[in-house]
């Protein structure tokens, strides 16, 4: 066997060997409940404990949401009013630093309410409205803040 050839060999055992060991070394996830006292029947597995539909407050929440664009970090407000985990209205206040990124937000703005009004708050990952595609990161974080708040 040729030396490279190995050596090649010898770094993917040790790799494969190192992942081995690191995985063995994570702990266990155990989302498994005891057994029912009352009837003695095992445990159910659970699972990973996470926010579900209808678990918001109603009412009105706002936040502002920050992302990239060409002119440098933009920050566009979010108020979203919430009932039974729905959205029933939304606001959009912009805070252009440009002619450009006003032209955007404003386009944005202008189109959110199709997008999101009557939709379930967790099914919203918005992408682009009215052409405006960098705004809607901006929203995406101000979401999450607001869903935060809800809780």
């Amino acid at each position: 066997m040729r030396p490279s050839v190995r050596k090649t060999l010898f770094a993917g055992v040790a790799g494969l060997s190192l992942a081995g060991t690191v995985a063995a070394c994570a702990p266990a996830a155990n989302n498994t409940t005891p057994p029912d006292a009352a009837t003695g029947s095992p445990g159910t597995t659970a699972a990973p404990s996470a926010a579900s539909p209808g678990t918001y407050k109603d009412g009105t929440y706002s936040a502002d949401g920050n992302y990239v664009s060409p002119n440098g970090t933009e920050t566009v407000g979010v108020q979203l009013t919430l009932a039974s985990g729905t959205v029933t209205d939304v606001k959009i206040t912009e805070h252009p630093t440009s002619p450009n990124t006003r032209k955007f937000q404003g386009e944005f703005a202008g189109g959110i309410a199709d997008q999101v009004v009557g939709k379930n708050v967790d099914d919203l990952n918005i992408s682009k409205v009215a052409g405006s595609s960098l705004t809607s990161g901006g929203f995406n974080q101000a979401l999450e803040r607001i869903k935060a708040q809800a809780q």
